[in-house]
């Protein structure tokens, strides 16, 4: 079978591999959708791990199961998660799901920028959700992303009516634009460096999109009626994103950490102002089965609306096309491969 094999962000090679080999308790998916995740281009986090074949936001059809797996299951159209939870450890029964070794170690065979992939035990029990009639391959594409959006928000505690400042208008900052919006915010204001994306966060119904360069607390209240913000949301790992959030945040207010930084990155948190001021500082990692499920159903349902969040779709011979796209922020939003193309 074609694979897109990851060396760097400037080196994806189509090259073969087997199609994997299936145990009991196994299935085999033919993968018909695969997004690009930001996450798939931190060059510093993959490469140590390089070659490998990436892509975890994939939606398929089943098209072989193991041993002791029902054969109603042939032909459907799924989305498969490739971290799961245990349910069982001191933190998933915490409802740290995330925090779970467990879905830290798991994952599916090889990666999603391949034709076939593997979906192991534990993951069949746990990661494979059936595509509802109403929803497409490529919106199943977005169940990944979405849920680890409802897992953020979610802990943030965003309420209806609160002021949101979204530091990115990436993918991840459109859809917690766009599931914000779903859960009633008040405005919603959202900054970039690329006027590509700042454009599309107005059209995704923003209430002001600001460039970055020229962004600061003062032209956040100008916005929304002099306030900083009640949720100030960080996607992306540039430092000075996280700087201007703890600068932006008002009283009683919530950073919401979505992104990361490089691993060698330290924020000095003004402690003392965050003591009286009851602000809050707090990351969101991943998604877990509850989040996936919630986030087929908002898809299916159409309160939220993703189809136009694709800019790309390419086969497999593309997809080094399709990692400079997402590695470099241009003119660009959602990238999906599509492998038997």
């Amino acid at each position: 079978m074609r694979v897109a094999m990851y060396y760097n962000n400037g080196d994806v090679r189509m090259e073969e591999l087997p199609v994997p080999e299936i145990g009991p308790g196994e299935m085999l998916v033919k993968v018909i959708s695969s997004g690009i995740c930001g996450s798939d281009v931190l060059e510093w986090y993959r490469i140590k791990k390089a070659p490998l074949v990436l892509g975890h936001e994939i939606a398929g059809d089943i098209i072989e199961v193991g041993e002791g797996i029902d054969r109603s299951w042939m032909g459907k159209r799924v989305f498969v998660s490739h971290h799961i939870p245990c349910n069982t450890c001191h933190y998933c029964l915490r409802g740290y799901h995330t925090a779970c070794e467990t879905l830290h170690t798991t994952n599916y065979d090889p990666g999603g920028f391949a034709e076939y992939i593997r979906i192991p035990r534990l993951n069949v029990d746990r990661g494979v959700f059936v595509l509802p009639d109403e929803m497409t391959y490529d919106q199943g594409v977005f169940v990944e992303p979405l849920g680890c959006v409802i897992r953020g928000q979610r802990i943030a505690n965003l309420r209806p009516g609160q002021s949101v400042l979204i530091l990115g208008s990436g993918i991840s900052g459109l859809l917690h634009l766009l599931l914000a919006q779903t859960l009633g915010a008040g405005k919603v204001i959202m900054t970039d460096l690329s006027d590509f994306r700042l454009k599309m966060a107005l059209d995704f119904g923003a209430d002001a999109a600001i460039d970055a360069h020229e962004y600061s607390p003062g032209i956040l209240r100008d916005f929304n009626d002099g306030r900083l913000a009640d949720l100030v949301i960080v996607c992306t790992g540039a430092p000075s994103a996280f700087n201007h959030a703890l600068k932006s945040v008002d009283r009683g207010g919530t950073i919401l950490c979505f992104a990361t930084t490089e691993p060698d990155v330290n924020l000095a948190v003004p402690i003392n102002q965050f003591w009286r001021n009851e602000i809050k500082l707090m990351p969101s990692y991943g998604n877990a089965p509850i989040d996936a499920i919630e986030a087929i159903e908002l898809i299916r349902g159409r309160r939220v609306s993703v189809e136009k969040m694709i800019t790309h779709r390419l086969s497999l011979k593309e997809a080094w096309l399709g990692f400079k796209l997402v590695a470099e922020s241009g003119d660009s939003m959602k990238v999906i491969i599509e492998p038997h193309k």
